[in-house]
């Protein structure tokens, strides 16, 4: 008995200490302050932009792949960016994203497949983003928690990296590369 004791022990400190460690584990935006270029959202989402991007399963497994075009506009400081993917398989998902200044200085950002509001939070050539997304899944709507992580690496080019939770665990990856459209 005392064996299957410890072992239970052993088992509760392991998972206590990878819940720290996972709690530990957020990056601060701030540490970007000082990035170039300068990530300017109304300057960014304006006009026309094109996107490519995959999508990984909780494995790592590439997925599905996709374009996208996103067309930005921007009145009394208010956004709309409006996106259209086009996946592998021929499947098209359409987004409407409204982006509100709030009171913090950031934005809010709302969409058709968004459950309530997101927060958007800039700092140097860093964006960062949390919301909840409703996936379409097995003929049904599945919500999952999206931290999207947005980091300007030339003027015009923003690389986007998302992870996808579910009750806390990570179910999916994606990778974005998103580019002004010349004119």
């Amino acid at each position: 008995m005392g064996s299957l004791w410890r072992s239970m022990v052993m088992k509760v400190a392991a998972l206590l200490c990878l819940f720290t460690l996972t709690a530990c584990s957020t990056t601060d935006l701030s540490i970007y302050a000082k990035n170039e270029p300068k990530f300017e959202l109304q300057t960014f989402f304006s006009g026309s932009l094109t996107a490519h991007g995959i999508l990984k399963n909780r494995s790592g497994e590439v997925i599905r792949y996709f374009n996208a075009t996103l067309d930005g506009q921007w009145e009394n400081g208010v956004g709309t960016l409006a996106e259209v993917f086009v996946f592998d398989d021929g499947e098209v998902q359409n987004r409407t994203w409204i982006m509100t200044p709030n009171e913090q200085g950031d934005y809010t950002a709302t969409a058709n497949d968004v459950v309530g509001s997101g927060n958007i939070n800039i700092s140097g050539n860093a964006l960062f983003m949390n919301y909840v997304l409703q996936v379409p899944y097995d003929g049904d709507l599945l919500e999952v928690n999206v931290d999207d992580r947005m980091y300007m690496v030339k003027e015009g080019v923003v690389i986007n990296e998302s992870v996808m939770r579910k009750f806390g665990i990570e179910v999916g990856y994606l990778s974005i590369v998103i580019e002004k459209t010349p004119g």
